[in-house]
């Protein structure tokens, strides 16, 4: 047991979960359990029947069961684990590198599931009334999208706060739902104002809000633990042959919800390592540093909460200029052209637009984290395309209006330059040093600012095996009360 532990999973207040349970009945909602986005077999074939002609982005509360790596595109149903494999002639180096996808996600991105892992087990305790209280989204990108969507597919309502240099694509999409929006100053990396919004509207509001911060909730770490840790692992043992290694797992900090799959992947796989990324603009991790960049939806200047740094193995930051001139590489026609030539097959460069800016950063994160510990083919690096073009396009007509049309001179010298030639420089191996001076920069965010307790930051470090078994691995005891909820509300049994 911690010498900090976790709130109990209880029911905390009657009322509110009367509250909740009534509203889910009068919008004909049935609660998907962890289990169920984990393994979508485990879903109820009556349940799936009502998934028939409903659209991946439709506001239909039965897309809450589409919350899973599984999506099938083609049946509208499940599969096995989306994911793309880059061939070494695009990234440059032997190592496998593999990244699951997160574009077939309602929203496309997988922020929905992190989203559903803070409101769900909110409204199944009794600590969320969706008749009375707004769900506060805090975000630079895809979380307040993500949980305006499952908010207003639980039927509660939703406020969105993002930096206004956020693409104009995220601004338009909220605007849809109908979430209430704050813009706050500056961009990717003005975290702190966001914060500082988030404490004006609790003085504003006061018990008529739940405030959701990315950053500090353990749902959010919790769901990437269950489902995209073990997607991994599933895809893994899919495309392994007798020498494959699970070398490693990149991710971009960001809130530290996806990172914390390399939780899960480390008890499975010891020997595995974490290489956690930032933006070389904004090296915090790297070198306590500070900046703007154009790498959305990473966060920055601050280590989250939920991040934990004592297993953290390597820090990577990315100049945001390889991400901005590889999404033109990856998108422009001449570019896909160039990298045909290349011996890219056609089919896998005709489906790189499923990787997004952040997405992209990942992957030249994994490309540096080979090159640095010179793996071979035997080795599998593992990433996240978080979110796809789909979201960016607004940026690349940016980028054609400051810089001109793309040529095939341009798309070469992006190939070589930004991805093939990528150096080893901007990175550090951590060792015990390196991950106590992570860590401690959390004093002054979570402690000095946020009003966290002292004794919580020691025991993330100190009894850190407790601390972090007690946070993520206890989405079996949020399906019992999910399941109980379920009941309650009835329609699960009303399904013929």
């Amino acid at each position: 047991m911690s010498v900090f532990p976790y709130e109990e999973v209880k029911v905390y207040d009657e009322k509110k979960l009367a509250n909740a349970v009534k509203r889910c009945k009068e919008r004909n909602i049935i609660v998907p359990t962890f289990a169920q986005m984990k393994d979508p077999s485990k879903v109820p074939d009556k349940v799936k029947k009502t998934l028939e002609g409903v659209g991946l982005w439709d506001l239909e509360s039965q897309n809450l069961f589409r919350i899973t790596w599984k999506n099938d595109m083609e049946t509208g149903q499940f599969g096995g684990v989306n994911f793309m494999e880059l061939p070494s002639e695009l990234t440059g180096v032997d190592a496998r590198i593999i990244g699951i996808i997160g574009k077939y996600f309602p929203t496309g991105a997988h922020k929905v599931g992190a989203t559903f892992g803070c409101l769900a087990p909110r409204l199944v305790t009794g600590q969320f009334d969706p008749t009375e209280q707004k769900a506060v989204w805090p975000s630079t990108g895809n979380f307040c999208r993500g949980g305006a969507y499952d908010a207003y597919l639980l039927a509660c309502d939703s406020v969105a706060i993002l930096p206004e240099e956020m693409s104009r694509e995220r601004f338009e999409w909220l605007d849809k739902i109908g979430a209430e929006v704050f813009a706050t100053p500056g961009c990717e990396s003005n975290v702190k104002e966001i914060f500082d919004k988030c404490w004006e509207l609790r003085k504003e509001r006061g018990d008529g809000i739940v405030i959701f911060n990315q950053f500090e909730e353990f749902g959010n770490a919790m769901w990437h633990y269950e489902m995209t840790g073990s997607a991994i692992e599933e895809v893994f043992n899919q495309v392994k042959d007798k020498r494959s290694n699970l070398f490693g797992y990149t991710s971009a900090t960001g809130s530290a919800g996806t990172i914390a799959a390399g939780e899960y992947l480390k008890k499975v796989f010891p020997t595995m390592k974490i290489a956690a990324s930032e933006a070389l603009q904004c090296p915090t991790l790297l070198i306590n540093g500070f900046g703007g960049h154009r790498i959305e939806g990473i966060g920055d200047k601050h280590v989250p909460f939920v991040h934990n740094t004592r297993n953290t193995d390597f820090v990577v930051a990315i100049d945001d200029e390889n991400c901005m001139n590889a999404i033109r590489l990856f998108n422009e026609p001449a570019g896909r052209a160039f990298l045909k030539e290349k011996g890219v097959s056609a089919d896998l460069v005709d489906k790189l637009d499923l990787l997004g800016i952040s997405g992209i950063s990942n992957v030249l994160t994994a490309i540096k984290l080979a090159k640095y510990n010179e793996c071979t083919k035997d080795d599998i690096i593992f990433t996240v395309f978080t979110d796809s073009m789909e979201l960016y396009g607004s940026r690349l007509k940016e980028l054609e209006e400051e810089m001109g049309p793309y040529s095939d001179k341009q798309a070469a010298i992006d190939y070589n330059v930004h991805i093939k030639n990528l150096h080893i420089d901007n990175m550090i191996e951590c060792g015990y040093r390196e991950r106590k001076r992570i860590h401690n920069l959390k004093y002054f965010t979570w402690i000095e600012q946020q009003g966290r307790d002292i004794e919580e930051l020691n025991a993330q470090w100190y009894d850190h095996v407790d601390y972090w078994e007690e946070r993520l691995c206890i989405a079996d005891k949020y399906d019992k009360l999910i399941n109980e909820f379920n009941e309650k509300v009835g329609l699960l049994a009303e399904l013929s």
